[in-house]
């Protein structure tokens, strides 16, 4: 299964871990307590869950991907400082996370003016090349705007969706719906939005710009567009859906095992935890 995930180039990976290995490691500790002294009872385990049990993914693989998350997320103090505990090298430059994660922060804030001017000066062509983008940092700085003038004179939010977003929309019509309704948000009290318009005015605008701006700059970068951890889930999911379609004999539920609960320093398998800071 090795081609399944040769795509992936994560720097310290073990790509000769089989398939399943990686998508089921997270089972381990939650069924590697089966032998647990506080029951005497021994509940009757499916026999892919005892399989499961007894997988043994490579600490040094789930190092590697806490360390690609960290890095292509932007958490540059913590990618460094988990690089020293688990004894790896960096993947890419300590000033280059820095800056996507400066950028992040400004627009998770709402500095989107800030975010904008910093993104121009890592990469001056990047908004230039990508006129959606754009569009999206300047709707975002419009819905800014207007959150803002709530309940005062709106002028500077017309102001500026005249000057910026009008000729954007006038060039490329498929922006104009966008603009539209990001508009009627200064006609329509906030607090008596309907969901589509309320939903502008959540902090999930703000990540998903952030995120298109991080996957922008990774990409402009030859760098992946988005941590590895998120292709393995996507994996997992697909593998388990065929699986099922494929009439094959699983347990009637199968979670991700994403939680923290139960954990513990050391499971009773014996298995060493991976390193998580």
């Amino acid at each position: 299964m090795s081609t399944a995930l040769s795509h992936l180039e994560i720097p310290g990976l073990d790509n000769d871990s089989t398939f399943q290995e990686l998508v089921l490691a997270h089972f381990r500790q939650r069924f590697g307590r089966m032998n647990s002294s506080t029951s005497t009872a021994i509940p009757a385990y499916h026999g892919f869950e005892k399989r499961v049990a007894d997988v043994k993914a490579p600490k040094s693989d789930i190092n590697a991907l806490i360390l690609d998350y960290l890095t292509m997320e932007g958490y540059p103090k913590a990618a460094a400082k988990f690089c020293k505990e688990a004894n790896l090298q960096p993947q890419q430059p300590d000033a280059s996370i820095q800056a996507r994660q400066s950028i992040m922060h400004s627009i998770h804030s709402g500095d989107i003016e800030t975010a904008i001017s910093a993104l121009n000066e890592l990469d001056p062509e990047l908004l230039d090349t990508n006129p959606e983008l754009h569009f999206a940092l300047l709707r975002l700085q419009l819905v800014e705007l207007i959150r803002q003038c709530s309940g005062r004179d709106p002028t500077p939010a017309v102001e500026f969706a005249t000057k910026n977003l009008g000729p954007r929309a006038a060039a490329h019509r498929e922006f104009l719906p966008d603009l539209e309704q990001t508009m009627a948000l200064i006609i329509f009290p906030h607090d008596k939005l309907r969901p589509e318009l309320a939903a502008l005015l959540s902090s999930d605008l703000r990540r998903n710009t952030a995120a298109k701006v991080n996957e922008a700059v990774l990409a402009r970068q030859n760098q992946r567009r988005e941590a590895a951890i998120r292709q393995l889930v996507r994996m997992r999911a697909w593998a388990e859906t065929s699986a099922r379609s494929d009439k094959m004999d699983l347990p009637e539920t199968l979670d991700f095992g994403l939680n923290a609960e139960g954990t513990e320093s050391r499971t009773d398998s014996g298995h060493e935890p991976m390193i998580m800071t």
